[in-house]
């Protein structure tokens, strides 16, 4: 990986400074193309009840995109949304981590209202906890995976936690299987890795031990991951049997994917610049997000 590509890794994952810029009230709305210049967006999913809604999680807050390309601020919140990811079966609930606008971590954060307003259910093992990295399991929503001081485990939606494993070293992303409560995949600067037993042993899940910037299950059970310098790549569980979507991206690649629940050929993702991206051939081709 070269140095600008490093740097621009590094510096979303670090979540260093963005540009000062006076942020849409709620219901207001700016383009997709303005969040993606001015913050970093941290997380990205479809609205499980209607499709032509995009959920970002930025850095300064939580939006929704519409049908017109354009994002609305659904909340009052500036608050700095890590961790983000939806409930797999409930479209209104939502769950979320990382810090307040002010400075501090937000512990675990839940939605029950489509992002509108947001409450800490839990401030997780010695927190509260910053979950950079966060996924609800696809085989069981009570069950979700956390990343501060380790791994750490919920099996009551969030409300308790407790330590589940170290994790391999560099980890970029983490995800959880549609199939199995149990096995994971943690995206990390020294490849793919899954675990079968809940965190507490991993072991390599692609051959190459390049640079894996994001990984992201599917509830139909393909699982993608984007690995520098080949491409992005899907397999489709129990197996790892890896192949090749697409390897048009040059020295770009992805941090974060979504997939249509209601059309697994509609795909969105978010580059290490901030743009956000779709498909609509199952993530052969892309281009940059307009109306839809």
């Amino acid at each position: 990986m070269n140095r600008t590509s490093l740097r621009y890794l590094f510096a979303l994952i670090a979540i260093l400074g963005v540009a000062v810029w006076r942020w849409p009230v709620a219901a207001e709305s700016v383009a997709v193309s303005e969040i993606s210049k001015q913050t970093h967006i941290h997380g990205i999913a479809v609205d499980s009840r209607d499709p032509s809604r995009i959920y970002l999680a930025t850095h300064h807050g939580f939006f929704v995109v519409g049908p017109d390309g354009m994002a609305t601020r659904v909340s009052e919140s500036e608050d700095d949304f890590m961790g983000f990811t939806p409930h797999p079966t409930d479209s209104s609930l939502l769950y979320a981590s990382g810090h307040p606008v002010a400075g501090g971590a937000l512990g675990m954060i839940t939605s029950a209202d489509g992002g509108r307003t947001w409450r800490q259910i839990a401030k997780g093992v010695n927190g509260p906890v910053d979950f950079h990295q966060m996924d609800v399991s696809l085989a069981d929503p009570r069950v979700i995976y956390g990343v501060y001081g380790g791994l750490q485990v919920s099996r009551d939606g969030g409300h308790t936690w407790r330590r589940a494993g170290q994790l391999p070293d560099g980890l970029i992303d983490l995800a959880t299987s549609a199939k199995d409560v149990n096995t994971l995949y943690a995206a990390t600067k020294g490849g793919l890795f899954i675990s079968k037993d809940g965190g507490r042993s991993w072991q390599p899940a692609y051959f190459f031990k390049r640079t894996v910037t994001m990984v992201q299950s599917a509830s139909d059970g393909v699982v993608y991951t984007f690995v520098y310098g080949s491409g992005l790549l899907r397999t489709t569980e129990p197996g790892l049997d890896w192949s090749l979507v697409s390897d048009s991206f040059g020295d770009s690649y992805f941090l974060h994917l979504a997939v249509d629940p209601a059309d697994a050929t509609k795909l969105y993702a978010v580059n290490e610049q901030g743009s956000v991206l779709a498909s609509t051939d199952g993530g052969r081709t892309w281009a940059a997000f307009r109306t839809r």
